[in-house]
């Protein structure tokens, strides 16, 4: 079990300074790329989309935000130009994820058989937290394991 810890530690090691080494590569990039693909999304009319089954809409709205969540936390803890934004990206992904979840859903009415829905809402606040909370996990992983290097 403490060799798969180890392996599991440098790996979270590996991959925070991979991330934090080529930042605009791994995390500035897809997160433009992702957030371009995900408004031009909500503007195709909803006859277009398929349904496969029931309360698909709902997954949709959760994965589509759990991963705009994941990507923007990480861009907010990474960036340099400030320590504030960088120490409070948790809390500033989560403001600005219930914000635009809010703001998408109003720009849904402007799409033809489309509608602003609380419950696309909730399932945007939901996905974008488990988003966050992914992050602050593989960083809770990071600095655990750096703070123990340092004090063996």
């Amino acid at each position: 079990m403490k060799k798969f810890q180890m392996q599991s530690n440098s790996f979270s090691n590996l991959l925070y300074k991979y991330l934090s080494t080529y930042t605009f590569y791994c995390v500035y990039l897809p997160l433009i790329i992702y957030w371009i693909t995900l408004f031009a999304l909500t503007t195709v009319p909803v006859d277009v989309v398929p349904q496969l089954f029931n309360y698909q809409d709902k997954i949709e709205h959760f994965v589509a935000y759990g991963v705009l969540a994941f990507l923007l936390t990480l861009a907010l803890f990474f960036q340099k130009r400030s320590r504030l934004i960088s120490s409070k990206a948790f809390l500033f992904t989560f403001i600005f994820i219930l914000a635009y979840g809010a703001i998408d859903e109003i720009h849904q009415l402007l799409v033809p058989g489309r509608f602003c829905d609380l419950y696309d809402w909730l399932a945007d606040s939901l996905g974008g937290s488990i988003g966050i909370g992914i992050v602050y996990l593989f960083l809770k992983s990071h600095l655990k394991t750096r703070n123990k290097a340092v004090s063996m």
